[in-house]
């Protein structure tokens, strides 16, 4: 295994360039299966999970739900505030930043996203609890491939890119994250649900962000430094991909049903007369789009 390892990180360097010394011993860092195969295990769960819940009754989470969300809201929080701290007190230039030019900065930067990466493999838990509240049609395409390229893409980010330009997707995805699982956190809470309103908008801050996001590494294009330019022209055609496919959930899910007073419409879901998803009531029937 060493050795194939070993292989593996050749061919990676060979194609790529040289991998960055200072994250080197990391948890999953070193390697790429361990990533990979924590992928391809999400994957079997996404397809084994829900034919093994098809005869069987769907579990409630509710106190799990709470739990889970309040912590990925306050992680999330964390990550936003230091990054930003980070970048501010370390004056990072937003048009272009080198991952080798400010190292205090530069080292706290690094840590952080470490977590940010870390936090995609929590996140397989969104689909876990569909699959347990036997929640399938939250299941989407959109849904997997999110959940799926993050973890891989973020894998060699942290080996390449840890730092530098790579903060400011995270950091505005982290702000993102704390309305999301804060609304999540709030609506698995009963009494709460029917003062929650905002949800339709997460959707379209979640837009936003991927606007910002692809503008800003634009920027770093028109405006180049040292910065490798091969990962900011990979992250505007990502950034592409889920404006196309955020934007046609939003439209699916809200313009094409504004029409019907029946329906109930919130962020990232469509409700209708049965069925849940994570923390929201079981009396409809809901799509999630994160």
């Amino acid at each position: 295994m060493e050795s194939f390892n070993q292989k593996l990180n050749s061919q990676l360097e060979s194609w790529i360039g040289p991998r960055d010394q200072r994250v080197r011993g990391w948890l999953l860092l070193d390697n790429y299966p361990p990533t990979f195969a924590l992928t391809v295990m999400y994957l079997l769960i996404v397809w084994i999970g829900p034919k093994y819940m098809k005869h069987r009754q769907p579990c409630s989470c509710r106190g799990l739900l709470v739990l889970y969300n309040l912590g990925l809201t306050l992680l999330s929080f964390y990550m936003f505030y230091e990054l930003v701290s980070a970048v501010w007190s370390g004056d990072y230039n937003f048009y272009c930043q080198d991952t080798h030019s400010a190292q205090e900065v530069d080292d706290k930067i690094t840590n952080v996203l470490w977590w940010y990466y870390f936090s995609k493999v929590i996140e397989f838990m969104d689909t876990f609890f569909f699959i347990l509240r036997k929640n399938n049609h939250q299941i989407t395409f959109l849904h997997i491939y999110h959940h799926a390229s993050m973890l891989n893409i973020w894998w060699f980010v942290m080996n390449w890119v840890p730092c530098g330009h790579s903060y400011f997707g995270a950091s505005v995805n982290s702000f993102v994250h704390v309305v999301m699982y804060s609304y999540y956190a709030l609506s698995a809470i009963p009494a709460l649900r029917p003062y929650l309103w905002w949800k339709k908008y997460i959707t379209q801050l979640q837009l936003i962000q991927f606007f910002l996001t692809m503008s800003q590494t634009m920027c770093a294009v028109i405006w180049p430094c040292s910065f490798p330019r091969r990962w900011l022209y990979f992250q505007i055609s990502y950034m592409v991909t889920l404006i196309f496919l955020f934007s046609n959930f939003y439209i699916q899910t809200y313009n094409k049903s504004s029409g019907s007073p029946k329906k109930e419409h919130e962020n990232g879901s469509l409700a209708s007369k049965n069925g849940h998803a994570n923390g929201t009531p079981a009396t409809h029937k809901k799509l999630r789009a994160d």
